[in-house]
Parts: C-alpha cells; structure tokens; sequence
C-alpha cells in the first residue's frame, strides 16, 4: 500500500524530493504557501533544473503528486517531511518558515505518523523547538504517540553525479523508534542512509559541511586578493598544489558565495555558539567577512582596469555574465551579482546582465536590465564580468567579441581576458 507523504516547502529541495518519492512509490501532496508556484507545479512547469518538466507531467498525470497551496490538503498523511527556507533575519536565525509548515502540519497528525525536518538550521532546533509546536499543536506526544527526526538536506543542483537518490543521507530520530520510521522512509528513497545518535548530531553535520566549504572558500578568496597584489597567478598555484595526492583538497576563488548553504548555514552555528557559549565562532566570522566583501573587490578591479583604458565608471557600459550563484543553475538566492550589480550603479554604471537559467521573475530583475549575451551586446560594453561559468558563457566565442573581460572563474582566455 503506498505511503501518504506531505512534502511542506515546494523549493530547491522539496521539488526534488517529492519527485523521488512519487517514483518509489508514494502519493505526495506537495504543500508550499506560495500560491504562483502551486500554479506553475499544476500546469506542468517546472521551475528547478533537477525537475524536468516531463518528469513533472508524469507525476501529475500518474495522480501520485498533487501541489497545494491549501493546508487541509495535508490531511491523512503518514509521513510529513518539512523543506522549508531558513532565512537569516538581521542576522539572526529566522524559524518563522519551519514554525508555520510545523503548527500546520500539527493540525494533521495522527498517532503513528512521522514528520521528519530537512531544513537546515541550528543544532537543537528539532527538539527544542519543532517538537514543542508539534506537541502543542497536536496533544499528541513525541515519540510515544508519534515519530520526529532530522534529516539534513544535501542537494547539489546541477550535479549529474551525485543526485538525490546516489548521495548517502544522514538520518536521525528522538528516540530509537523515530530513527528506525526515519530510516525506513529514506531506505526507499536514496540508495545509502548514514544513522546518527540524535538530531543535534545530524544539524551539526550539516553545518559542519557548509561551514568547510565557507572557511576554505573564504581562503583561496583572500590569496587570490593577495597574489594578485604580489603579482603571483593563484590560479596556477592552486593547479599545482591540486597534484598532491594526499592533505589537499581544492577549492578556487570567485566573486563571492550565494546560494543557503554558504552565506546563511554557517551563521546559524556562529549564533548558537555565541548564544549558548558566550563565545565567538571566529573562523565563521573571518569567512563572512572575506566572502561578503568580495563583490567590492570585482567592482575595484574593474574599475582599475577600466582606468587603465582611460574610461572612469560612470557612463561605462558593463555586461554581467551569470546572475545564479552556481554553474547551470538557475539559483539567483544570495547571489554575488546583486552586490556587484549595486555597487557599479551607485558609480553611474549602465549595468546589463545575461543568465540563460534565471527565470525572468526572479529578484534579480528588479535592480538589474536583463539582456541575452549576443555577440553584439558583449562587442557594445566597455566591459565584461564573468560571474558564473555557465556552459553557455565557456562554449561561447565571448572573449573574441569583448573589448575587456575580467573573468572571475577562470574559464575564458584571450589577450583581452583578466581572471580574478
């Protein structure tokens, strides 16, 4: 008999999700609040590259996933899996998403059920906080009456390789039957499961993940501010080093991180620290500080090589390549390009910018004209940005038609070509 499951949160990971368990097997209601979206799922659109609008047309029409915008389509579930955003708000954590998705889904438990938590956060935040809405909401007793646990979310978008399905995914429960309801969900949904004694270690690992990917980032970022000032191409420094076989993993500069993961994931853990400790979480800090100014340093370099060609910023004309966060995707969340995008207008800059897999309606729009990258409109800036390594940039002939490219992933190449 298949299982009732409630996807809350219809974004970059719930999407994905709910189209894996429509193909184990399961009839999945897929809840999101956000009525445009609940539209596009309805008639057929896909707005995640992960989910191919024929994938989406099999779902629907099998009669196996329905998308909802209305709370009581949640009703009967047997397992609810909460996929929801986790802002950071004034740069303190904000729950307010997961409270929601936990008091509606509250209305809907019955003895027996599961609700599991994917969205990242702060370690404790299961226990202490999604339990408690659930109970309250509900009169129902966790780990008696029903089951909770954690599971951190490990989506890569893009990533042909490693997909929802082939990445081993860590699971969590409060007590021993909640792990084992946990676990026996995602054994039909990913190929490997990785237990943990709790939720708190299961949040932790999650942010463990994101914050190395942050701090060492935030590295190869600073020395690449630095060689450039000494004179050294980091980028051949970190080819070289990347042929020791062993005590080195590579990681390469860029115009600074988007996306949840690295701008926001880490800062829950810095927060915590500080809030449970009394202490700061200085790595945490340092990488903020060094990611977050690196749009500054694109627009300086720019505007020194712009100088160097005797033309100052204002009434240049400056074409952004990639508006996403991340290579083939179309994630605009957090994304460098925004910062850069406001920092050259502020100088007086005409800002342009082309990305083939943001759709029109995202944020972006509304501080940047949005162009397609023809050989013309590169050939008419003064400039151009490479800020997202798109297949579509790299196979392009752009460095032919460029007056000056200052390349920040390292992928274009031409005597009018300057990387970060």
């Amino acid at each position: 008999m298949a299982t009732a499951v409630v996807i809350a949160g219809l974004g970059y990971v719930g999407l994905p999700l709910a189209m894996r368990a429509v193909a184990a097997g399961h009839r999945v209601v897929g809840y999101d609040t956000d009525h445009n979206r609940v539209k596009l799922l309805a008639a057929g659109e896909s707005y995640i590259e992960d989910v191919p609008a024929a994938q989406l047309a099999r779902a629907l029409g099998s009669g196996a996933f329905q998308p909802s915008a209305e709370a009581p389509a949640c009703a009967g579930f047997d397992v609810a899996v909460i996929t929801v955003p986790t802002p950071l708000r004034d740069g303190l954590p904000d729950l307010s998403c997961i409270e929601k998705a936990s008091r509606t889904l509250a209305r809907y438990l019955r003895p027996g059920t599961t609700v599991i938590v994917e969205s990242t956060s702060y370690p404790g935040t299961t226990q202490e906080q999604v339990l408690p809405w659930l109970e309250d909401g509900s009169g129902l007793i966790a780990g008696k009456d029903f089951y909770l646990g954690y599971s951190p979310e490990r989506i890569d978008p893009g990533n042909p390789a490693w997909t929802l399905a082939t990445t081993p995914k860590i699971v969590s429960g409060i007590d021993e039957g909640s792990l084992a309801a946990v676990q026996a969900f995602y054994r039909g949904i990913v190929d490997q499961t990785v237990t943990v004694s709790s939720p708190r270690e299961a949040e932790l690992a999650k942010l463990i993940e994101n914050t190395f990917r942050h701090v060492n980032i935030a590295l190869m970022n600073e020395l690449a501010m630095f060689a450039n000032g000494l004179g050294i191409d980091v980028w051949e420094a970190i080819d070289a080093a990347s042929t020791k076989p062993f005590g080195f993993m590579s990681f390469t500069p860029g115009p600074g991180v988007g996306g949840h993961c690295l701008p926001i994931d880490p800062s829950y853990l810095s927060w915590q620290v500080e809030r449970a400790l009394g202490q700061r979480f200085r790595f945490v800090e340092l990488a903020n500080d060094i990611n977050s100014h690196m749009p500054d340093y694109v627009v300086g370099r720019l505007m020194m090589a712009l100088n160097e060609r005797g033309r100052p910023v204002r009434g240049s004309r400056v074409l952004l390549l990639g508006l996403a966060y991340k290579k083939n995707t179309g994630d605009a969340r957090e994304s460098p390009a925004v910062r850069i995008t406001q920092l050259l207008k502020g100088m007086g800059a005409d800002v342009r910018a082309a990305d083939p897999h943001v759709i029109e309606s995202a944020p972006v729009d509304t501080v940047v004209a949005r162009v397609e990258p023809t050989a013309e409109e590169v050939s008419r800036a003064d400039a151009v940005i490479l800020l997202t390594d798109h297949d579509a940039f790299t196979s392009a002939d752009i460095a032919s038609h460029a007056r000056y490219v200052l390349d920040c992933r390292r992928v274009l190449s031409g005597p009018n070509v300057e990387t970060l």
